[in-house]
């Protein structure tokens, strides 16, 4: 199967590139130009970005790219509630790769927080939120099940955090095949982004691309909520 293959909506372009470094190359290239519209327009630019390890290569690009940094609000789609020392913090990840020479003048805003619970750590990130302002930029990864950000499949909440004109920012979720807690902006207020980026590799994430727009089931497949017109997908073997 090849990107061009899937019956994409209207509105919704897709990009194809050989290698991983390619994808991650032009896609910090264009997220440097949103953001340096964003500044030029409005004063400030927000960027919201997925973590796990795909996105490491474009957060070193973009790291590299000329920006005024001081002026860029940096935030998470989701993370999971550990430590920022331990191994799998998103917002770890984003301080060793993305927060580096003049990008470490950029804000950060951290989901997490050394709450007493998950709930309490959402509740936290919530009103954290509040401050965040609109949204630019946003870059979204897939699982192999459909999940994006940390909304998944038959997560307790998810009905919730799925609702389109939610008016909670963060919820309080569990991955159904993996330990960690996490916690993930709503679907609305990731929906608000001006600017939606997909950015996924590999041939199992076009099969579940192609299965997720075989229909608009948004619970069994959450993915489904954001393949509307102006989303830009990257993809790569």
């Amino acid at each position: 199967m090849a990107i061009s293959d899937l019956k994409l909506p209207r509105g919704v372009s897709a990009h194809a590139f050989k290698s991983p470094v390619l994808l991650a190359e032009s896609l910090a290239l264009n997220v440097a130009k949103q953001l340096s519209d964003a500044i030029d327009a409005q004063g400030t630019a927000t960027l919201v970005v997925s973590g796990g390890r795909s996105p490491v290569a474009f957060f070193q690009h973009l790291a590299k790219q000329v920006l005024d940094w001081s002026r860029v609000v940096i935030s998470l789609a989701d993370e999971r509630w550990v430590p920022v020392e331990h191994a799998d913090s998103n917002a770890g990840l984003i301080k060793r790769y993305l927060l580096q020479g003049p990008a470490a003048k950029a804000q950060f805003l951290s989901l997490y927080s050394a709450s007493a619970n998950l709930e309490q750590a959402a509740e936290q990130a919530d009103r954290l939120l509040s401050e965040l302002p609109l949204i630019d930029v946003l870059i979204l990864g897939m699982g192999d099940d459909g999940h994006t950000a940390s909304l998944f499949p038959n997560s307790p909440n998810l009905a919730e955090a799925l609702q389109v004109d939610g008016v909670r920012r963060c919820w309080p979720m569990l991955a159904p095949t993996v330990p960690h807690q996490r916690l993930t902006m709503s679907r609305a207020l990731l929906a608000s982004a001006k600017h939606k980026v997909l950015s996924i590799s590999g041939q199992s994430k076009l099969t579940t691309l192609s299965t997720a727009l075989a229909s608009d089931d948004v619970a069994a497949m959450p993915i489904r909520a954001f393949l509307q017109p102006t989303l830009e997908i990257y993809w790569c073997p």
